[in-house]
Protein backbone atom coordinates (compact mmCIF):
# COMPACT_ATOMS: atom_id res chain seq x y z
CA UNK A 1 0.00 0.00 0.00
CA UNK A 2 1.07 3.52 -0.31
CA UNK A 3 2.68 5.27 2.58
CA UNK A 4 0.57 8.43 3.19
CA UNK A 5 2.35 9.68 6.45
CA UNK A 6 5.00 11.22 4.70
CA UNK A 7 5.34 15.36 5.51
CA UNK A 8 4.02 17.61 3.61
CA UNK A 9 6.43 18.36 0.69
CA UNK A 10 4.87 21.73 -0.24
CA UNK A 11 5.84 23.18 3.33
CA UNK A 12 8.12 25.63 2.70
CA UNK A 13 7.34 25.81 -1.60
CA UNK A 14 5.69 29.18 -2.46
CA UNK A 15 2.05 28.46 -3.67
CA UNK A 16 2.73 29.17 -7.34
CA UNK A 17 5.34 26.25 -7.16
CA UNK A 18 3.07 24.05 -5.39
CA UNK A 19 0.08 24.68 -7.85
CA UNK A 20 2.69 23.94 -10.73
CA UNK A 21 3.67 20.60 -9.16
CA UNK A 22 0.17 19.88 -8.37
CA UNK A 23 -0.63 20.38 -11.66
CA UNK A 24 1.85 18.56 -13.47
CA UNK A 25 1.38 15.61 -11.44
CA UNK A 26 -2.92 15.74 -12.15
CA UNK A 27 -1.90 16.16 -15.94
CA UNK A 28 0.16 12.97 -15.92
CA UNK A 29 -2.36 11.11 -13.93
CA UNK A 30 -5.07 12.24 -16.41
CA UNK A 31 -2.92 11.57 -19.44
CA UNK A 32 -2.65 7.86 -18.27
CA UNK A 33 -6.54 7.81 -17.19
CA UNK A 34 -7.77 9.07 -20.95
CA UNK A 35 -4.89 6.20 -22.09
CA UNK A 36 -6.62 3.55 -20.11
CA UNK A 37 -10.05 5.07 -21.69
CA UNK A 38 -9.10 4.97 -25.12
CA UNK A 39 -7.59 1.61 -25.01
CA UNK A 40 -10.46 0.27 -23.46
CA UNK A 41 -12.95 1.89 -26.07
CA UNK A 42 -11.00 0.62 -28.86
CA UNK A 43 -10.64 -3.06 -27.69
CA UNK A 44 -14.47 -2.65 -27.22
CA UNK A 45 -15.53 -1.09 -30.30
CA UNK A 46 -13.49 -4.07 -32.20
CA UNK A 47 -14.79 -6.84 -30.07
CA UNK A 48 -18.53 -5.32 -30.40
CA UNK A 49 -17.68 -5.58 -34.40
CA UNK A 50 -16.32 -8.88 -34.32
CA UNK A 51 -18.66 -11.89 -34.97
CA UNK A 52 -15.91 -14.68 -33.79
CA UNK A 53 -15.77 -12.57 -29.74
CA UNK A 54 -20.07 -12.86 -30.48
CA UNK A 55 -19.85 -16.27 -30.44
CA UNK A 56 -17.20 -16.91 -27.82
CA UNK A 57 -19.57 -15.16 -25.55
CA UNK A 58 -22.70 -16.62 -26.86
CA UNK A 59 -21.06 -20.14 -26.04
CA UNK A 60 -19.79 -20.20 -22.73
CA UNK A 61 -20.50 -18.16 -19.38
CA UNK A 62 -16.54 -19.56 -18.38
CA UNK A 63 -15.79 -17.12 -21.21
CA UNK A 64 -17.65 -14.52 -18.61
CA UNK A 65 -16.06 -16.01 -15.22
CA UNK A 66 -12.49 -16.22 -16.60
CA UNK A 67 -12.71 -12.04 -18.33
CA UNK A 68 -14.25 -11.23 -14.45
CA UNK A 69 -11.42 -13.01 -12.97
CA UNK A 70 -8.89 -11.04 -14.82
CA UNK A 71 -9.99 -8.07 -14.14
CA UNK A 72 -10.16 -8.80 -10.10
CA UNK A 73 -6.78 -10.11 -9.97
CA UNK A 74 -5.38 -7.24 -11.96
CA UNK A 75 -6.74 -4.79 -9.89
CA UNK A 76 -5.09 -7.03 -7.26
CA UNK A 77 -1.98 -7.53 -8.47
CA UNK A 78 -1.54 -3.80 -9.05
CA UNK A 79 -2.27 -2.56 -5.70
CA UNK A 80 -0.46 -6.10 -4.09
CA UNK A 81 2.68 -5.16 -6.32
CA UNK A 82 3.37 -1.41 -6.19
CA UNK A 83 5.78 -1.23 -4.23
CA UNK A 84 7.63 -4.60 -5.09
CA UNK A 85 7.72 -4.20 -9.07
CA UNK A 86 9.05 -1.29 -11.43
CA UNK A 87 6.92 1.08 -12.41
CA UNK A 88 7.20 0.02 -16.53
CA UNK A 89 5.23 -3.44 -14.95
CA UNK A 90 2.88 -0.98 -12.81
CA UNK A 91 1.91 0.45 -16.42
CA UNK A 92 1.66 -2.58 -18.13
CA UNK A 93 -0.68 -4.09 -15.48
CA UNK A 94 -2.69 -0.81 -16.33
CA UNK A 95 -2.95 -0.78 -20.29
CA UNK A 96 -3.50 -4.76 -19.79
CA UNK A 97 -6.67 -4.31 -17.48
CA UNK A 98 -8.11 -1.48 -19.26
CA UNK A 99 -8.07 -3.65 -22.28
CA UNK A 100 -9.61 -6.54 -20.51
CA UNK A 101 -12.59 -3.55 -19.53
CA UNK A 102 -12.36 -3.71 -23.36
CA UNK A 103 -14.31 -6.70 -23.44
CA UNK A 104 -16.27 -6.01 -21.05
CA UNK A 105 -17.79 -2.70 -22.27
CA UNK A 106 -18.00 -4.32 -26.04
CA UNK A 107 -21.59 -6.01 -24.93
CA UNK A 108 -22.86 -2.59 -23.57
CA UNK A 109 -22.09 -1.36 -27.58
CA UNK A 110 -23.68 -4.57 -28.29
CA UNK A 111 -27.40 -3.99 -25.98
CA UNK A 112 -27.31 -0.40 -26.04
CA UNK A 113 -28.36 1.82 -28.86
CA UNK A 114 -25.69 4.80 -30.30
CA UNK A 115 -27.91 7.53 -28.83
CA UNK A 116 -28.11 5.91 -24.62
CA UNK A 117 -24.11 5.37 -25.13
CA UNK A 118 -23.77 8.92 -25.95
CA UNK A 119 -25.95 10.27 -23.11
CA UNK A 120 -24.41 8.05 -20.84
CA UNK A 121 -21.12 9.49 -21.40
CA UNK A 122 -21.82 13.00 -22.03
CA UNK A 123 -23.61 12.57 -18.50
CA UNK A 124 -20.60 10.68 -17.03
CA UNK A 125 -18.58 13.21 -18.05
CA UNK A 126 -20.86 16.10 -16.62
CA UNK A 127 -21.06 13.90 -13.36
CA UNK A 128 -17.41 13.38 -13.03
CA UNK A 129 -16.26 16.84 -14.07
CA UNK A 130 -18.24 18.27 -11.21
CA UNK A 131 -17.29 15.72 -8.36
CA UNK A 132 -13.97 16.33 -9.49
CA UNK A 133 -13.63 19.98 -9.41
CA UNK A 134 -15.26 19.69 -5.88
CA UNK A 135 -12.54 17.34 -4.95
CA UNK A 136 -10.05 19.34 -5.97
CA UNK A 137 -11.39 23.02 -4.60
CA UNK A 138 -12.91 21.97 -1.37
CA UNK A 139 -11.73 22.88 1.74
CA UNK A 140 -13.67 20.43 3.50
CA UNK A 141 -11.69 17.23 4.12
CA UNK A 142 -13.60 14.03 3.03
CA UNK A 143 -11.96 12.15 4.63
CA UNK A 144 -15.13 11.10 6.52
CA UNK A 145 -16.84 9.80 3.52
CA UNK A 146 -13.74 6.78 2.77
CA UNK A 147 -15.87 4.52 5.16
CA UNK A 148 -19.41 5.70 3.99
CA UNK A 149 -18.28 5.03 0.44
CA UNK A 150 -16.59 1.99 1.34
CA UNK A 151 -19.67 -0.13 2.57
CA UNK A 152 -21.66 2.08 -0.30
CA UNK A 153 -18.96 0.02 -2.46
CA UNK A 154 -19.16 -3.53 -0.55
CA UNK A 155 -23.16 -3.65 -0.70
CA UNK A 156 -23.35 -3.15 -3.95
CA UNK A 157 -21.31 -5.65 -5.13
CA UNK A 158 -23.15 -8.09 -2.58
CA UNK A 159 -26.77 -7.15 -3.97
CA UNK A 160 -25.57 -7.31 -7.32
CA UNK A 161 -24.20 -11.09 -6.71
CA UNK A 162 -27.70 -11.73 -5.06
CA UNK A 163 -29.49 -10.27 -7.73
CA UNK A 164 -28.10 -12.47 -10.09
CA UNK A 165 -29.92 -15.55 -8.71
CA UNK A 166 -33.52 -13.71 -8.55
CA UNK A 167 -32.90 -11.11 -11.56
CA UNK A 168 -35.30 -8.58 -10.44
CA UNK A 169 -35.67 -5.72 -13.02
CA UNK A 170 -37.18 -3.41 -9.98
CA UNK A 171 -33.43 -3.76 -7.87
CA UNK A 172 -31.20 -3.54 -10.50
CA UNK A 173 -32.59 -0.50 -11.68
CA UNK A 174 -32.00 0.59 -7.96
CA UNK A 175 -28.29 -1.11 -7.59
CA UNK A 176 -27.61 1.36 -10.90
CA UNK A 177 -28.90 4.54 -9.10
CA UNK A 178 -26.98 3.90 -5.96
CA UNK A 179 -23.68 3.30 -7.84
CA UNK A 180 -24.20 6.43 -9.26
CA UNK A 181 -23.94 7.95 -6.04
CA UNK A 182 -21.28 5.94 -4.22
CA UNK A 183 -18.98 6.86 -7.74
CA UNK A 184 -19.77 10.16 -7.90
CA UNK A 185 -18.97 10.23 -4.09
CA UNK A 186 -15.43 8.18 -4.73
CA UNK A 187 -14.81 10.67 -7.95
CA UNK A 188 -14.75 13.70 -5.64
CA UNK A 189 -13.07 12.08 -2.69
CA UNK A 190 -10.33 10.18 -4.79
CA UNK A 191 -9.34 13.01 -6.03
CA UNK A 192 -8.50 14.59 -2.68
CA UNK A 193 -6.79 11.75 -1.77
CA UNK A 194 -4.55 12.19 -4.52
CA UNK A 195 -3.30 15.72 -3.80
CA UNK A 196 -2.48 14.30 -0.43
CA UNK A 197 -0.40 12.15 -1.52
CA UNK A 198 1.05 14.26 -3.71
CA UNK A 199 1.54 16.79 -1.25
CA UNK A 200 3.27 13.94 0.92
CA UNK A 201 6.24 13.63 -1.86
CA UNK A 202 7.86 10.54 -3.69
CA UNK A 203 11.10 8.86 -2.18
CA UNK A 204 11.76 8.78 -5.86
CA UNK A 205 10.79 8.88 -9.81
CA UNK A 206 10.06 5.95 -9.95
CA UNK A 207 7.59 6.01 -6.80
CA UNK A 208 6.08 8.97 -8.24
CA UNK A 209 5.65 7.01 -11.67
CA UNK A 210 4.01 3.93 -9.77
CA UNK A 211 1.68 6.18 -7.67
CA UNK A 212 0.72 8.41 -11.19
CA UNK A 213 -0.16 4.97 -12.47
CA UNK A 214 -2.13 3.57 -9.44
CA UNK A 215 -4.20 6.96 -9.10
CA UNK A 216 -4.93 6.63 -13.04
CA UNK A 217 -6.17 3.33 -11.82
CA UNK A 218 -8.46 4.51 -9.43
CA UNK A 219 -10.07 7.63 -11.63
CA UNK A 220 -10.21 5.18 -14.05
CA UNK A 221 -12.37 2.83 -11.98
CA UNK A 222 -14.93 5.91 -10.82
CA UNK A 223 -15.38 6.75 -14.23
CA UNK A 224 -15.81 3.52 -16.27
CA UNK A 225 -18.31 2.21 -13.56
CA UNK A 226 -20.23 5.66 -13.41
CA UNK A 227 -20.37 5.62 -16.94
CA UNK A 228 -21.51 1.67 -17.21
CA UNK A 229 -24.31 2.39 -14.10
CA UNK A 230 -25.78 5.53 -16.31
CA UNK A 231 -25.83 3.69 -19.08
CA UNK A 232 -28.07 0.58 -18.17
CA UNK A 233 -30.42 3.91 -16.25
CA UNK A 234 -30.68 5.23 -19.39
CA UNK A 235 -31.00 1.40 -21.06
CA UNK A 236 -33.88 1.09 -18.79
CA UNK A 237 -35.84 4.77 -19.20
CA UNK A 238 -35.52 4.12 -23.25
CA UNK A 239 -37.09 0.70 -22.93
Amino acid sequence: MIDLTRPNRNQGMTAQLAAASEATFFQKVYMWMCGGLALTAVVSYALANSQAWLSILASSRLAWLFIFAVQIGLVIAINALINKVSAQVIKGLFLLYSASVGMTVSVVLMVYPTDVIAKAFFSTCLIYGAMAAYGLMTKKSLEAWGGFLFMGLIGLIVASLINLIFASPFVHYVICWIAVIVFAGLTAYDHQKLRVIHAGGFANTDMEDKIIIHGSLTLYLDFINLFLALTRILGAARD
